[in-house]
């Protein structure tokens, strides 16, 4: 994806590779992984100088975790430790906040950003986005936009997801429930920081890693 936006993409593993590169993708996958690999390879605390210096990151999924400054509900190690993230933006994340792999959904999200020309009169056509075991933002600090959301509808009693537009079916909500409805952002930026819930990737929507590309070139 990053090649056809006309970049070069290579893996970052150590040190001296990420000194090498412009910007930095952080993967979907198993966020306490990556945590714990990144530091078992001396990898952690140079990407947190990199962004604290701005370097341009995009966290997709378990990436927008990393990216968190807080967790809701951050796994817990052997020895009852949290999980760490690098940090930077200033939002709580909720992983696995749609539900488990069965509830793994898509839905058209409208999402601010992506035209080169903010002014053009033409309207800006929906991201179709794939959401895989993946967090939402639960809180958002003064610097953070949104810029996408979902509508979740849940039971008021549990206050957990039961039903989102465009995903599961409203029959999964017992007849008698009272509900509330909210939204959860899905997408955020808060300068040289991006993050979605989703992998835009999976279904060949380009539109987000351009917006990257461009914001590690400085154009956007």
């Amino acid at each position: 994806m990053i090649e056809s936006c006309g970049a070069t993409a290579v893996p970052v593993r150590r040190p001296a590779e990420l000194a090498a590169v412009d910007g930095l993708i952080l993967p979907g996958g198993e966020s306490t992984t990556i945590d714990k690999l990144t530091r078992m390879f001396g990898l952690a605390e140079p990407i947190k100088e990199r962004i604290a210096v701005g370097m341009p990151v995009y966290g997709s999924c378990a990436g927008m975790i990393l990216l968190a400054n807080d967790i809701a509900d951050p796994a817990l190690d052997r020895n009852g430790a949290p999980q760490q993230t690098f940090g930077g933006l200033d939002i709580t994340v909720r992983r696995n906040a749609f539900g488990r792999q069965r509830e793994s959904f898509e839905t058209d999200l409208d999402f601010a950003g992506l035209d080169a020309n903010p002014d053009t009169a033409e309207p800006r056509e929906p991201v179709h986005a794939v959401f895989i075991r993946a967090p939402w933002v639960e809180r958002t600090g003064s610097a953070v936009d949104v810029l996408a959301s979902v509508r979740v509808i849940a039971p008021a009693a549990e206050r957990e997801p039961a039903l989102v537009a465009g995903g599961a079916p409203a029959a999964r909500l017992a007849p008698a429930a009272r509900i509330e409805e909210t939204t959860r952002a899905v997408a955020v930026r808060s300068g040289n920081l991006l993050a979605t819930s989703f992998h835009p990737e999976v279904t060949g929507e380009r539109r987000v890693h351009e917006l990257f590309i461009r914001m590690i070139r400085g154009e956007a």
